[in-house]
């Protein structure tokens, strides 16, 4: 069917040129190669089904092998674990005060309901109580109450003997019931027996939501549970001969799910299972298991399906190429041609735009530059401003002073003030060099500046409108010099700057109290609090511009140019509340000795 599609590349209604002797050779070897292609890839597929076939079957028995070995044991596990449980209960329950007295006294009235109790917790199948006449006085089955087992197995026995006594047999419905029972005694007197049924009927309501056959025998080969009811109280090899061998093990593994209910008979055959045995450490009993491998080879022959399926495709599309390879590029050839024709004129678009957007660019960074130039002259012109209100009130008070002082005719201390004010012009031109050098940093003014003196001098400035306020100022320093690296006259003005916001933010406070505190340890810290209203927006309090005073009384610059200031001496500035109300201000600088040790 492949071979004569061949002749499709002919045009038939074109003449073609005469073939020449090379093309004469050439053209009719192309059938013998793709003929060879095509045996080689049907040798290469059987290849690959036996290897596939061979190597998947191993895999999936001797999977199924170590799933059936692993469940086998898990049941056992699964079945000593239930046994040991329960055999304990009677030697426990045999001790109970509660159970001895009830057994004196003839008094049965709470037993049965402490029995329940117990069967809540320890999860058994029921507990009885019987007196020592064979009369059941207590159960967890209140039905049972009044029946007389005088000649039962498990009384008797364990009648006869102090330790635990271990009973199994049939019941009206065929099903094995085991049992642990104990006496109960009072010393050397028997008063009754305690039985503890074991429930071992969930293993088969468990067993058969599995694929495979269990049953479990005991010491003597009897099947006393399995997942076909009818192999129960039989020996296993009279339980299989009553009927067929693949009818009993076919009901069995339908009862698991491993079949339909509507299998036939004969479908299951002696390869097709296996059939495993594991020892129970109880008694001599033994577990045995019946494992289909039907689901192996459904699983082999659905991967082979698939494999061949792979194969079958891989032709077909070997074929489908070859009669469409020239067609195929010939269209690509032409998507390309019109691709690239796309391309060509996207990137002539973006050429031009990018063109565009780097002229629009240049001309943003010209008016962004123009724009941080006057921002910055803006913000120069409201620092000057800000720092030179504080000596110029100042000065204003002491001419004040001194005019008074003169017409008093008190001329010493009317120099004295003089002297101050002329002291303030010397810190006005120093405070406007330092703010014309504040966009630099350097360390080039540093010396060692004891912060005690800068506090003093700082306050000493202060005192002006330190008394016109009305505060009350409290201070502690120590006695020993604390020292630290800085420019002394940029260290005051941060301490300028903190000493007038707390005495803005204790207008209209009926409490002003100022307490500025100087400590050291690993750092030089200076504490200033103060008693007013408190910081609403911390994030924002140290940002340019910010304030929260009202128009005209300030421009939000001070803890600005302040947290600046000790950032540039290595420092930081933080602010909170206090817990009294309030807020506190910290300048934290290294100590020399700590500053030296860091650069060296």
């Amino acid at each position: 069917m492949f071979w004569r599609a061949k002749p499709r590349v002919e045009e038939p209604h074109k003449t073609l040129p005469p073939m020449t002797m090379p093309e004469q050779q050439v053209m009719p070897r192309l059938p013998w190669l793709v003929r060879a292609l095509i045996v080689l890839g049907i040798i290469i597929a059987g290849a690959a089904v036996w290897i596939a076939n061979s190597l998947l079957t191993e895999r999936l028995v001797e999977t199924t092998r170590q799933r059936a070995e692993l469940r086998q044991s898990l049941y056992a596990g699964a079945i000593l674990s239930e046994l040991q449980r329960n055999s304990v209960v009677p030697l426990l329950l045999a001790r109970d005060p509660t159970l001895i007295s009830a057994l004196n006294a003839r008094d049965f009235s709470t037993s049965s309901q402490r029995l329940i109790s117990y069967v809540d917790e320890i999860g058994s199948a029921s507990i009885r109580l019987l007196d020592m006449d064979g009369r059941t006085v207590a159960a967890t089955d209140r039905e049972q109450l009044g029946i007389v087992y005088a000649d039962a197995p498990f009384f008797t026995e364990a009648a006869d003997t102090t330790d635990t006594v271990f009973t199994i047999a049939p019941d009206e419905r065929g099903a094995y019931e085991a049992s642990f029972s104990r006496v109960v005694q009072d010393g050397p007197r028997q008063l009754g027996v305690l039985q503890v049924q074991v429930d071992l009927a969930q293993f088969e309501s468990r067993w058969r939501g599995t694929t495979a056959a269990v049953a479990v025998t005991d010491a003597a080969g009897t099947v006393i549970l399995s997942t076909e009811p009818r192999w129960r109280g039989q020996t296993l090899d009279v339980a299989l001969q009553a009927t067929s061998v693949p009818s009993a093990l076919q009901r069995a593994l339908a009862t698991t799910g491993a079949f339909a209910p509507d299998i036939e008979d004969g479908e299951i055959r002696s390869d097709a299972l296996m059939q495993m045995e594991a020892r129970v450490p109880f008694r001599g009993w033994r577990l045995v298991s019946f494992t289909s491998y039907e689901s192996v080879r459904e699983r082999v022959n659905g991967v082979l399906a698939l494999i061949i399926t792979g194969f079958a495709l891989l032709l077909a599309l070997g074929f489908y190429l070859l009669n469409r390879r020239s067609t195929v590029k010939s269209l690509l050839f032409q998507r390309e041609s019109v691709l690239l024709r796309r391309l060509n004129d996207r990137l002539s678009r973006e050429i031009a735009e990018r063109k565009r957007v780097q002229e629009e660019l240049k001309e943003t960074e010209q008016s962004l530059a123009q724009s941080s130039k006057l921002a910055a002259l803006g913000e120069m012109s409201a620092a000057v401003s800000h720092e030179l209100n504080q000596p110029l009130a100042a000065m204003k008070t002491y001419l004040a002073g001194a005019k008074l002082l003169l017409q008093r005719r008190r001329t010493d201390e009317a120099l004295s003030s003089f002297q101050r004010i002329d002291d303030l012009i010397e810190r006005m031109g120093a405070i406007t060099r330092q703010l014309k050098s504040y966009a630099r940093k350097g360390g080039e003014a540093f010396e060692p500046v004891d912060l005690r003196e800068a506090l003093h001098s700082a306050l000493t400035l202060m005192e002006p409108q330190l008394r016109q306020s009305g505060v009350q100022l409290s201070y502690l320093v120590p006695d020993e010099a604390v020292t630290v690296n800085a420019d002394r006259l940029r260290l005051e003005q941060v301490i300028i700057n903190l000493v007038r916001n707390a005495l803005d933010a204790m207008k209209g406070v009926e409490k002003r109290d100022l307490d500025i505190l100087v400590t050291q340890g690993e750092e030089a810290v200076l504490s200033v609090r103060d008693t007013g209203h408190g910081i609403e927006a911390p994030d924002q309090l140290f940002e340019p511009f910010y304030t929260t005073k009202k128009p005209g009384e300030g421009v939000g610059l001070g803890l600005a140019i302040s947290s600046g200031i000790v950032g540039d001496l290595g420092g930081r500035l933080t602010a909170r509340n206090a817990e009294a109300g309030g807020a506190v201000f910290e300048v934290r600088l290294p100590k020399l000795d700590m500053a030296l040790d860091a650069a060296e």
